[in-house]
C-alpha cells in the first residue's frame, strides 16, 4: 500500500477578502445582466458555492450594495492617471485619460443603474448612508446605466464617505471634497509639462478639462458620438476654423 501525501489546501481567506472576491466577480455581471444577475452567476464566476456568497453577505441586497461602494471609490481610477507617462505628447496624455475617466464612469452608471432597478435608493444608501455620489467636478453619476448621462449632474467619481463635511464646515477626511482635489490634482501633474505652453494656470485647465469631459447636465461630451479625441482636439485647439 502506498502512502499519500495529505492534500494541502488553498491559503484561507480573510473575511474581507472574501467580500472584494465575490464583489469583484459581481461588478462585471451587474454590467453586463443588470438587476437581473442571480447569485448563483456571481458565486460561479467567483468559483466558489452559492452558499459561501451568502455566508459572506446576509442577502443579495447586501450584495449589491457592496458592489455600489466598490465603484464609487475612485482609488483605481487615479492610479490609472498616475501612470500615464508624461513623455507622451499633451494630446496623448489627454487621450489616455479622458479614457479612464469616462471607463470610470460607465463603470459607475452601469452598477448604479443595475442597483436602481433591483431596489432603488434603499441599496444605495446602504452602501453610502450618509450623501449621494458625486463626481470629480462636483456633480453626480448617471442613474440610468447609460454612458455618461447623467440625470442631475456630471460625473466621475464618488465619496469613499458620502462627502459630507464636518461640523466646522471643513471637509471630512475621504469625503468628496478629497476626491475631487486628488483627482483635479492627478490632471494637473498631466499638464504640467506643458505649464508654460498654456494660456491659463494648469489648475484652471485642469478644472476645465473635467468640467469638459463631465458636464453638469449630461449633453455633449459624454454623449455617444462626441469622440474623447475630438473633445480634447477642441479642448487643446479650439472650434473655430482658422480665419481665412
Amino acid at each position: 500500500m502506498t502512502d499519500t501525501a495529505p492534500r494541502r489546501r488553498a491559503p484561507g481567506m480573510s473575511p474581507d477578502q472574501r467580500r472584494e472576491m465575490i464583489v469583484a466577480a459581481a461588478v462585471p455581471l451587474l454590467m453586463e445582466h443588470g438587476a437581473a444577475v442571480s447569485t448563483h452567476q456571481i458565486a460561479k464566476a467567483a468559483g466558489i458555492g452559492e452558499a459561501t456568497v451568502f455566508r459572506a453577505f446576509a442577502d443579495k441586497d447586501e450584495l449589491l450594495s457592496a458592489c455600489v461602494a466598490a465603484v464609487l471609490r475612485n482609488d483605481r481610477v487615479l492610479a490609472e492617471l498616475d501612470d500615464v507617462p508624461l513623455d507622451q505628447p499633451l494630446d496623448a496624455r489627454l487621450n489616455e485619460a479622458a479614457g479612464t475617466l469616462r471607463a470610470y464612469l460607465d463603470r459607475m452608471g452601469a452598477v448604479i443603474g443595475a442597483v436602481h432597478a433591483a431596489g432603488g435608493r434603499r441599496l444605495e444608501r446602504r452602501a453610502s448612508p450618509e450623501a449621494e455620489p458625486h463626481a470629480p467636478d462636483g456633480g453626480a453619476p448617471a442613474r440610468d446605466g447609460g454612458a455618461g448621462h447623467a440625470a442631475d449632474g456630471g460625473a466621475a467619481h464618488a465619496p469613499a464617505r458620502g462627502g459630507e463635511r464636518g461640523e466646522r464646515g471643513g471637509a471630512v477626511p475621504g469625503g468628496r471634497d478629497e476626491a475631487v482635489a486628488r483627482t483635479r490634482a492627478a490632471v494637473v501633474r498631466l499638464l504640467e509639462p506643458d505649464r508654460d505652453k498654456l494660456r491659463l494656470p494648469v489648475e484652471q485647465v485642469a478644472t476645465i478639462f473635467l468640467g469638459m469631459l463631465f458636464p453638469r447636465h449630461g449633453t455633449g461630451a459624454a454623449d455617444a458620438d462626441v469622440s474623447i479625441e475630438m473633445l480634447v482636439d477642441v479642448f487643446l485647439h479650439g472650434a473655430a476654423t482658422e480665419a481665412g
